[in-house]
């Protein structure tokens, strides 16, 4: 069995930035996390803000400031765990925060998912933790599996169509296999959770789509998808029931709204970076 690297292989492996992105500083995180929240709590947006601010955090791969926005969207003084506001609150925006980022897996893959994931574990308060879901509710089953491809159906014509039937085929014409691989994934991480806001952390069809606008749009170089889901949060103001903020985030206004404020986060964490890029630094 294989325990240690040879040394050649270590070495190499240290090559070609392996490291995460660091997190700009902190007054520029609070900055833009303040500025940003500010504006959501007019419009009645907070959960949208917090969806989209993890999302964009965790594709940029800046995994610590994703624990410096709990921390923020938890606290008076996100230095001082005295000043949390809420246990509640914090339980609630902690889940809300780890399901954008297990739903940001579809988007931009597992590496940054895990990093981000494990960033915002170490700033979780062990209270907190203590009263997060454990058990698992996304396991295959046969029970299950019928209904989990039903909902990744659904979704999926819920964002696609009139278009659905011909890109289903179309990308299952690239693999046979790549298109069942995106209805299951669908059904099973994108589409809000079974028994809906019974469940903590659920995020809403809405809150969904802005996981894949966020997630796109940080990203960069993949147009026709981010238009894709761009559509896709539109139409979310079909489903039934809406409440009033995603009445506003699937409107045109609130559309625009997500994609302005991600380019805002972005442009904030990502200005030494393009700094040193611009010298010929990295």
């Amino acid at each position: 069995m294989v325990k240690h690297l040879p040394p050649v292989i270590k070495q190499l492996l240290t090559l070609r930035n392996p490291e995460a992105w660091p997190s700009p500083p902190i007054e520029r995180l609070t900055s833009v996390f303040a500025r940003t929240l500010n504006e959501a709590r007019q419009l009645n947006a907070e959960t949208g803000w917090l969806v989209l601010s993890t999302c964009t955090l965790l594709t940029t791969n800046r995994p610590s400031a994703v624990g410096h926005l709990y921390r923020f969207a938890t606290r008076a003084d996100p230095g001082s765990v005295e000043t949390r506001r809420n246990l509640e609150d914090a339980i609630t925006r902690a889940a809300v925060m780890r399901e954008a980022a297990l739903k940001s897996v579809i988007f931009v893959g597992v590496p940054r998912t895990i990093s981000s994931l494990a960033s915002l574990r170490e700033a979780i308060e062990d209270d907190v933790y203590a009263a997060l879901r454990k058990h698992v509710i996304r396991d295959a089953k046969p029970l299950n599996i019928e209904a989990t491809i039903e909902r990744g159906m659904a979704l999926w014509k819920s964002i696609y169509e009139p278009h659905a039937v011909k890109l289903y085929n179309k990308l299952g014409d690239f693999h046979p296999d790549f298109i069942a691989f995106i209805i299951q994934a669908y059904g099973t991480i994108l589409s809000p959770l079974p028994r809906g806001q019974l469940e903590q952390g659920n995020l809403t069809r809405a809150l969904g789509s802005v996981v894949a606008v966020a997630t796109l749009r940080a990203e960069g170089r993949v147009g026709p998808q981010l238009t894709s889901h761009v559509f896709g949060l539109l139409k979310a103001r079909y489903e039934k029931d809406l409440n009033d903020e995603d009445k506003f985030l699937s409107s045109d206004e609130g559309t625009e709204w997500v994609i302005r404020k991600v380019d805002e986060i972005v442009d904030a964490v990502t200005a030494d970076t393009q700094d040193r890029l611009a010298r010929g630094k990295l």
